[in-house]
């Protein structure tokens, strides 16, 4: 069958989503994104969405950076693995399951068990990693399916409990009472990342705790004051000279007989409230440091479900909202109490919206000074590099100001802690495996620890525990450490962090070399995806509408590294529209190709439009390469979709059509050069492209002419095979521009681009030949009926006049315009020349300018005052001569 044939069969009307679950069907059984032979390994592992629900389009946005690096490094030869997974996501899983059985079924876990409860998480799991899985694959994500892995995975399991023995061993896991974000609704501390800040109006309370003596009392400041009963201090600045003369004496606290002292401590900002502050080591992180500095008690006035237990009293009971409100009133009747409007922050649970409580409680925990250090010495020695490198701020601030890490949850779904508790001399057992009795006494009256690790625990190993460590697994020692993590700027500090200090620690090496920081997708408005807004937008209806190749590219050009982007559906439309210009661009191409035409254009034998065409392509194959190398995707995407829709598209394409329709056996030469330059081109096209768009790229690519399987597997364009000419393009940019202006005159003077014109064509001297070379690009483009070149021409009578920097148009009017429309067109381009030779030589007649800005820059804008003036006066003098002609 003739290739033209071929060609309108499978290249008709673009289906987007039955191209894209064919060709991902045909990837994944060809075995393509396996890693193949190459030059070095490079290594990618995928951040895993949690287990909880549907990908959103931030996922989308990262899934695509990392797929364009993966594809792009798989083309430039290097033998690459993108490793995917999921993460079981401890609280956020349990909280979504546990809600699903309370509404179906009307129990609780503790209705049915942990047993039970487990299994019901894990069927949860199985639903929706698979549908997690489809939208991934959906994206076109060119990920190692073979090496997908999970946080609960056996192997990855075995990890987990390694590293926690090995901690422990050393000293650096410990169990002890500290100060952890607590939920009294899900009953389990919360990291940092899981407890969510809102600004809201509250109040700050000043109560007058009474000295002992009688003598007066001390006005307190504080915004909790259910948590009173727990007081052990009442703290003042050192140096505050309001209270430096108390500090010492003993003061009663409030509704109880209890005494406590005042104490001096240089927390306390004297500028805050009254400049005297309660103590409170158990409810409070900051009261908990001060407490052990001045070796004060530790109360705990609250029960595990946020109601206050029976150091509070007659409060004992009652739940804290009402218990504060109830306080209130018991500090109002003593006359102790005065209320002040305050702007607060308040903590709530990211899954329950609970209000959070700092809580002291028994934990366990990782002792982070030891690890802390090296992870920050990683990045001064140039070893971890973050991409913006304004992140490292970041990664560094948090680690220099790191408290021990909390590990523990009360949860049910997680890696269960690997301590066993002796009932019979009291000692924990740590181990690797399941033990059957006391590791100290013998005794088998045991009991594993009921906490879960925190999920953070087991992600932090995610690079070296997925490849098989703490086994020495070839696939750790191909591609371990990982070329590049692409990561959000909101878990720096809870995971990429937690990654360094873990791989520094079990591997010796930075588990990866970049650390590629990516902002927020945003609505049009600039506002967060939220629910409360109503402002969501799945990816994968936007590929149902459009194409995956459309969001990708939207996504990879929205902004540059680290910047946050809104998301726009017109833009998503403007990619849709580049994926229709690719398709009907490769019929037109194909439609003009041989069967088997993979040659190269002959060099020697190249017109100048051939010439312009492959050195631009060489120089985008440069921007394009030094972009991505730099991980500027966006600039990139515009550089290639700027050659391929205004250099390849709007201009060769049409130029290509003067060979190609030529007439005779003596212009067979001539098509078939531009026959293969048209192949070439759009072969370098696809392959800058296919990082970008996957899915049309491939289908393109394989309808026609190549070597090789498949174009992920093609190699990378190469900006040395074709030279970039400057002088080529200086020339084929002057011919653009004459095209440009008789384009312009058309338009101006009403003049149909289907209707045949006559052209007098006066260039320089010095670019005549330029001119003749490119006539036949002139007469097509221009449609002329006939088209005289000459540098002596002068000017007909009643003709219209386009002025360009080094050449003049003349186009005789009689019958084909009113004159008197062009004098009103001409007289506009000349109040438009004066408007800039008015302003340049303004700007030239600052001193400020001229003496400041760079010698080259004032030059240049002497050289654009010379050709405004210029453009001026031939503007000028056809004025006169058409109101000479119309008088």
């Amino acid at each position: 069958m003739p290739l033209i044939e071929k060609t309108l069969k499978k290249l008709g009307a673009y289906d987007a989503k039955e191209i894209e679950t064919r060709r991902y069907r045909w990837w994944m059984e060809q075995g393509y994104f396996k890693p193949a032979q190459g030059s070095s390994p490079y290594a990618i592992v995928m951040p895993p969405p949690n287990v909880t629900g549907v990908l959103h389009l931030g996922h989308a946005l990262d899934m695509s950076m990392q797929d364009l690096l993966t594809r792009y490094q798989r083309m430039r030869g290097r033998r690459v693995l993108w490793l995917p997974g999921m993460d079981h996501a401890g609280i956020a899983t349990q909280t979504r399951v546990e809600a699903t059985i309370r509404k179906e079924e009307g129990v609780t876990r503790h209705d049915i068990g942990r047993e039970v409860f487990v299994e019901r998480v894990w069927a949860w799991k199985e639903n929706y990693a698979e549908v997690i899985r489809n939208q991934i694959k959906r994206l076109g994500a060119s990920c190692d399916w073979s090496r997908e892995r999970f946080t609960m995975d056996k192997g990855l399991s075995a990890a987990v409990r390694e590293v926690f023995v090995r901690l422990y061993e050393k000293g650096l896991i410990y169990r002890g009472n500290y100060i952890i974000n607590w939920c009294p609704r899900c009953e389990t501390a919360l990291s940092d990342i899981e407890v969510i800040h809102e600004e809201t109006q509250g109040s700050i309370y000043q109560i007058a705790y009474p000295f002992v003596d009688g003598t007066g009392h001390v006005v307190i400041a504080t915004t909790r004051p259910e948590t009173l009963f727990g007081d052990v201090a009442v703290a003042v600045h050192p140096d505050d000279e309001r209270y430096r003369h108390l500090i010492g004496k003993s003061l009663r606290l409030p509704l109880t007989e209890r005494i406590i002292p005042i104490i001096a401590d240089e927390y306390v900002d004297p500028s805050f409230g009254t400049g005297a502050v309660k103590i409170t080591p158990a409810h409070d992180p900051n009261d908990f440091e001060v407490g052990r500095r001045h070796a004060l008690l530790q109360i705990n006035v609250m029960n595990r479900d946020g109601t206050l237990n029976a150091h509070a009293g007659a409060f004992a009971g009652l739940d804290r909202r009402v218990a504060r409100a109830a306080i209130l009133d018991a500090l109002r009747a003593e006359n102790a109490l005065k209320e002040l409007p305050h702007q607060l922050s308040i903590g709530h649970c990211e899954r329950c919206d609970t209000v959070v409580e700092p809580w002291l409680s028994l934990q366990w925990f990782v002792r982070m000074e030891p690890l802390a250090k090296p992870a920050m010495d990683v990045v001064a020695s140039g070893a971890l590099r973050f991409v913006p490198e304004r992140f490292e701020k970041t990664y560094a601030h948090w680690l220099e100001n790191i408290r021990d890490w909390c590990i523990s949850r009360q949860l049910w779904w997680g890696h269960r802690i690997p301590a066993w508790h002796c009932s019979a001399c009291g000692e924990i057992t740590v181990s690797r495996e399941d033990i059957k009795a006391c590791g100290h006494c013998g005794s088998k009256a045991i009991d594993q620890d009921t906490d879960v690790l925190d999920t953070w625990f087991s992600s932090a190993l995610w690079p070296f525990s997925t490849m098989g460590w703490p086994e020495q697994t070839e696939d750790m020692a191909d591609f371990f450490p990982t070329q590049v993590l692409v990561t959000g700027f909101d878990i720096i500090y809870f995971w990429v962090a937690r990654m360094v200090f873990t791989s520094l620690e079990f591997t010796g090496q930075s588990p990866f070399q970049d650390v590629l920081i990516h902002g927020l997708v945003r609505d049009a408005q600039g506002r967060k995806f939220s629910k409360s807004l109503g402002n969501g937008i799945d990816p994968m209806e936007v590929i149902e509408r459009y194409s995956a190749d459309a969001l990708r590219f939207m996504l990879l050009t929205g902004a540059g590294p680290g910047q946050d982007m809104r998301f726009y559906e017109e833009r998503v439309e403007a990619a849709q529209a580049l994926v229709t210009k690719l398709w009907n661009a490769a019929r037109f191409v194909l439609m003009n190709l041989d069967d088997t035409q993979t040659e190269e254009p002959d060099q020697a034998a190249l017109k100048l439009a051939d010439r312009y065409i492959l050195s631009r392509l060489s120089v985008t194959v440069s921007e394009v390469t030094h972009k991505l190398d730099a991980y500027e995707f966006a600039e990139a995407g515009k550089a290639v979709y700027e050659f391929f829709w205004n250099d390849f598209c709007d201009w060769y394409i049409e130029l290509s059509k003067v060979s190609l329709y030529a007439e005779g056996d003596a212009a067979e030469d001539a098509r078939i050069v531009t026959k293969r330059t048209l192949r070439t081109v759009l072969d370098q096209a696809l392959r800058l492209l296919h990082p970008f768009m996957p899915f049309v790229t491939e289908e393109i690519w394989q309808t026609m002419p190549h070597d090789g399987e498949t174009i992920m597997r093609a190699p990378w364009p190469s900006a040395h095979f074709y030279k970039e000419d400057q002088d080529v393009e200086q020339r084929m940019q002057y011919v653009m521009e004459i095209i440009r202006t008789l384009r312009t005159m058309r338009q101006e003077l009403n003049i149909p681009p289907g209707k045949a014109i006559p052209l007098l064509l006066r260039p320089a001297s010095h670019r005549e030949a330029d001119v003749l070379e490119a006539k036949a690009y002139v007469e097509r483009l221009c449609n002329t009926s006939s088209l005289t070149i000459d540098s002596g021409i002068v000017a007909p009578d009643q003709c219209a006049t386009g002025v360009l920097q080094g050449a003049e148009l003349y186009v005789p009017l009689l019958g084909v315009i009113d004159l008197d429309a062009e004098c009103a067109r001409l007289e506009k381009e000349h109040a438009n020349l004066t408007f800039e030779v008015d302003r340049l030589v303004a700007k030239l007649a600052n001193p400020s300018f001229v003496e400041r800005a760079p010698e080259a820059v004032v030059s240049k804008e002497r050289e654009k005052l010379a050709g405004y003036e210029k453009q001026r006066d031939q503007v000028n003098r056809e004025l006169l001569r058409l109101r000479s002609v119309t008088e």
